[in-house]
């Protein structure tokens, strides 16, 4: 379903995101996949944010995935949430991340 330039919208954190892929690369042997997508909302200073993220999914021995992240985010908001205990930045990007590895997962035992 993803491509470099598809262009998507999502709900994250209570913020309303318009999105992009900037950089899409399926897993390859010995290769690993890449997914990248440029995200921002719209707003006043208290409500503007523009993100980056970025992963490296990798197949490993035994079944296992690897998936190394980065991201880079601006704005009134993020700043509120890195500043947030517990931390619900990372508890959620924790749950992307399980996503992502779940469907990676079920897709190449299609």
């Amino acid at each position: 379903m993803l491509k470099k330039d598809t262009c998507f919208r999502f709900k994250t954190f209570v913020f309303p995101v318009e999105a992009q892929v900037i950089d899409f690369e399926r897993p390859s042997q010995g290769k690993p996949g890449r997914l990248a997508w440029h995200g921002w909302a719209e707003g006043d200073a208290d409500h503007r944010l523009d993100v980056v993220h970025a992963w490296l999914i990798e197949d490993m021995p035994k079944g296992r995935v690897r998936i190394l992240t980065q991201e880079s985010q601006k704005g009134k908001p993020a700043k509120d949430l890195f500043n947030t205990n517990p931390d619900t930045m990372n508890i959620g990007h924790q749950d992307w991340i399980k996503g992502l590895a779940r469907t990676v997962l079920e897709s190449c035992k299609k």
